[in-house]
């Protein structure tokens, strides 16, 4: 008991003070059918070929072909789900704020878009951004950018 008076003098646990953070309104699970990036062919084996995606179009090739072994081709069956394509892990669409405005257009729809800070804004609009954030009860994901600890 004694622990807790020495670190919230106000006779309750500290993680019970906390300020109650907006959830996000979860209605579906959130499905990868495929988290590894598609490669190209024989990308992993020369240097001369990226490896960004390209379809493989010879009229010989094992790839196209869809032989057992062979790496496998991007299709429209890969695709997510309409309903939660675009959602991060913790369910909310990301909203990018770079002033106190576009803060504003947040205010109704906390519960599904979070605000992300651009990572050009500076230090002082970035702390106006974080305290209006918290007025309105919009999630922040990325709140400890560009933050300077000594003050």
């Amino acid at each position: 008991s004694s622990f807790f008076n020495d670190l919230c003098p106000c006779n309750e646990p500290p993680f019970l003070s906390l300020k109650k953070m907006p959830t996000p309104s979860r209605n579906k699970k959130i499905v990868k059918k495929r988290t590894k990036k598609f490669i190209r062919h024989q990308a992993d084996r020369h240097h001369r070929v990226p490896f960004k995606w390209r379809k493989p179009r010879g009229i010989d090739s094992r790839v196209r072909t869809g032989s057992s072994g062979m790496i496998a081709l991007a299709g429209v069956g890969y695709g997510s789900d309409k309903k939660t394509k675009y959602k991060r892990p913790n369910h909310f669409y990301t909203f990018l704020v770079k002033n106190v405005d576009d803060l504003e257009l947040l205010l109704m729809q906390n519960t599904k878009y979070a605000a992300e800070i651009a990572h050009n804004v500076s230090f002082r609009k970035r702390a106006a951004i974080l305290e209006r954030a918290a007025q309105l009860d919009v999630y922040v994901t990325n709140p400890d950018a560009k933050v300077r600890h000594e003050e």
